[in-house]
């Protein structure tokens, strides 16, 4: 029997399956959309059966094309392990990892576990899509990123959600600031100072707002920024204080910052892997969540 496609074929297929959409599929397998529609439609032309629907909104699979998808992830999966087997790490083959994740977990965290991983599988290519709670949420759900870590989705019917670390927010200013020398501060302790936050769009502003609902002497916010790296820039500028996640942090050793455990009352998040329930993860993906899993802990 003859064979007429490849498996860059079946890569790309199985982009518009996760992606539902030519476009983004097609971005993802680093093909302009006309490249990307002939390939798909050589291999329906090499199978002789129609795999997709396509309408102007959504691109979705037909039943055939659900059973194929099934059969070409099981053969790349099983590429990626016999890869493994006969050459060890640096067998993997080059694919494209999309991880999501809140931007306060990527200075520590997520920088930690790249820099391991990337020791073990040079092959892998690893995308970091860092962006708000809710957005690393949605990019799982709609299958744009293979997993994410995020404090957002522990209730979330679709969304697998395996807690990693709890921490807690700290006081950030610059180290000649009159509070830097302090061992804790609470809240209170803060009010005279100017404060800087993150928008109320930030999912940490929402549990901090909610934590606080009920402290009478708080900080007022005089500065207010749509990131944290800004909202961190302007604690180094001396333009005020700020609380943050302690992974948010950008360590002991920083010559201008320094965070300050933050007390009555103590807030914290709950940080966790979320991944799509009931997709299958390629070997690839696994192996790098499975290394998040061990490794993220030890840096909260």
């Amino acid at each position: 029997m003859s064979i007429h496609f490849d498996l860059n074929d079946l890569v790309a297929f199985c982009a518009v399956a996760d992606l539902g959409s030519f476009s983004k599929a097609a971005e993802s397998v680093h093909l302009s959309q006309p490249a990307y529609s002939r390939r798909i439609d050589k291999l329906e032309q090499a199978l002789g059966v129609k795999l997709l629907e396509r309408t102007t909104r959504r691109v979705t699979l037909t039943a055939v094309g659900r059973e194929f998808e099934r059969k070409a992830r099981a053969i790349l999966d099983d590429l990626d392990s016999a890869l493994l087997g006969i050459r060890g790490h640096a067998g993997v083959r080059r694919e494209r990892i999309i991880v999501a994740c809140v931007p306060s977990s990527v200075y520590d965290c997520v920088s930690q576990v790249l820099r391991l991983h990337h020791a073990l599988y040079p092959l892998v290519r690893v995308t970091v899509f860092d962006a708000k709670a809710n957005e690393v949420l949605a990019a799982v759900s709609q299958g744009e990123a293979d997993f994410g870590l995020s404090f957002l989705g522990a209730h979330e019917s679709d969304i697998d959600f395996k807690p990693l670390i709890e921490e807690r927010f700290v006081a950030v200013c610059r180290r000649d600031h009159p509070i830097a020398k302090l061992p804790r501060v609470t809240w209170a302790q803060l009010a005279p100072y100017d404060f800087i936050a993150v928008a109320r769009t930030s999912g940490n502003r929402l549990l901090l707002d909610q934590a606080l609902a009920g402290v009478e002497v708080r900080p007022e916010i005089t500065y207010e920024t749509q990131s944290g790296t800004t909202l961190l820039g302007l604690v180094e500028a001396g333009l005020g204080i700020a609380a943050v996640p302690a992974m948010a942090m950008p360590g002991p050793d920083h010559p201008l910052l320094v965070g300050i455990a933050l007390l009555e009352p103590t807030v914290t998040r709950k940080m966790g892997l979320i991944s799509r329930r009931g997709r299958r993860l390629s070997p690839g993906a696994q192996q790098l969540f499975e290394l998040f899993d061990t490794v993220a802990p030890a840096h909260p």
